[in-house]
């Protein structure tokens, strides 16, 4: 495999020992897999506050981007907008594509996510979510052990349930984490235990994982050490064995757990382009929760960030590793198309001077004051720089330092 080389997005001011230290190497074939699938990358991190973007640049290599959020989980993608589920609301971004050349550096952006919608659901623990065939949005509740649609006049809305869960209550029983659609329909679930109390699955954590049929309601595979991220891919139900650090599948014919590769980090948050898999992998931290687990057993150090891997022979790709502040990833979403996107922060002041009109509300616009009105601002911008650098220029002239004559 190839040299590891520093990404290209610039290096913190501040490098003291407290300073957050965003950096990642990749190897060189990461940027060339990128641009031949025409994608790029969205990764939540809730433990570092931050939704990256990952993306080739025009120089060959790769740049991230960040975005601060409060505790950013799961993530959904649906044609030109995408939801990312956060500490207490569900934000779906819309991509603005006459707004992405205004983003600096200016004309070097093709797609750019605007926040559209804010969900308020309050603190559900929000694990996975996908949009269904309607564009209706589903999404884990962890917190309250369910399976939830977003509704417009509720927090949330629970949809399902498993059968050993007897009701509502913000209590984690069972951690419900994973959703697996099928045919734009919700089919299986993950979870890391079985209970109907406070925390329950905590107790076999180590081997107590299961996946469920939604339809059902009933297991489909029992026995599996911390599970995230149940997909269907080519006809097959595909899991990231987190306790393991591995990516496998369940054999239609023989309904065993077969591995097809395991990796150097906890596995968590996939997605699949044509033979390959883009995987998710954290740190994970020596505690109650990450205690006890094979991969702990097996790795003293585990690595963070995202590995590429072909899926018919388990081979390592290529792989873009964070060396600093994010320690552990949650999802790991390709964005198809945009190569260059960017998202914007709700404070962002591009924000305040993007607007999306029908078309028949853009027959009325008067393009003609809006013009003028703009080329007004930029004179008057033009202007006020003049001033301030001929202010410069004058103070600097005035200085006794600008002397280079010596003085006796």
């Amino acid at each position: 495999m190839s040299e590891e080389k520093p990404d290209s997005s610039p290096e913190p001011q501040n490098k003291s020992k407290e300073a957050p230290n965003f950096g990642s190497v990749y190897t060189k074939l990461v940027p060339e897999i990128l641009k031949q699938l025409r994608i790029s990358l969205l990764i939540s991190t809730y433990q570092a506050g931050k939704l990256i973007i990952v993306r080739p640049d025009q120089k060959g290599g790769v740049n991230t981007h960040f975005v601060n959020l409060p505790k950013p989980m799961g993530m959904a993608t649906s044609g030109n907008r995408f939801a990312i589920g956060t500490r207490n609301e569900i934000i779906e971004y819309k991509n603005v594509p006459g707004a992405a050349s205004k983003v600096e550096p200016k004309n070097t952006h093709d797609a750019c996510y605007v926040p559209w919608l804010r969900h308020t659901t309050g603190d559900v623990d929000i694990h996975e979510m996908a949009y269904d065939k309607n564009d209706k949005l589903w999404f884990i509740n962890t917190k309250f052990s369910c399976l939830c649609t977003r509704h417009d006049d509720y927090s949330f809305h629970p949809e399902w349930r498993p059968w050993f869960i007897s009701g509502y209550a913000p209590e984690d029983r069972c951690h419900i984490n994973g959703l697996a659609m099928l045919h734009g329909k919700p089919k299986y679930v993950s979870s890391l235990g079985v209970g109907d109390e406070r925390g329950a699955w905590r107790e076999k954590k180590a081997c107590g994982g299961t996946i469920m049929d939604i339809e059902k309601n009933e297991f489909v595979f029992e026995g599996l050490s911390m599970p995230h991220s149940p997909r269907i891919y080519q006809d097959k139900l595909w899991v990231l064995e987190s306790g393991r650090g591995s990516l496998a599948y369940i054999d239609k014919k023989t309904g065993k757990l077969e591995t097809v590769c395991e990796l150097d980090g906890f596995t968590r948050g996939i997605d699949f382009i044509g033979d390959i898999a883009f995987i998710g992998l954290s740190q994970i931290r020596e505690s109650n929760t990450f205690g006890g687990l094979p991969i702990t057993e097996r790795l003293k150090e585990r690595i963070c960030g995202v590995w590429i891997v072909n899926i018919k022979t388990g081979n390592i790709l290529g792989f873009l590793k964070f060396n600093g502040s994010v320690q552990e990833i949650f999802s790991v979403q390709a964005i198809r198309g945009p190569l260059f996107p960017t998202v914007l922060d709700a404070d962002d002041a591009l924000v305040n001077s993007t607007y999306v009109l029908s078309d028949a509300a853009l027959k009325d616009v008067d393009f003609v004051s809006i013009n003028k009105a703009k080329a007004e601002a930029e004179k008057q911008l033009k202007e006020a720089q003049e001033k301030k650098a001929g202010e410069a220029a004058k103070a600097t002239s005035e200085s006794p330092m600008a002397d280079t004559k010596p003085h006796y």
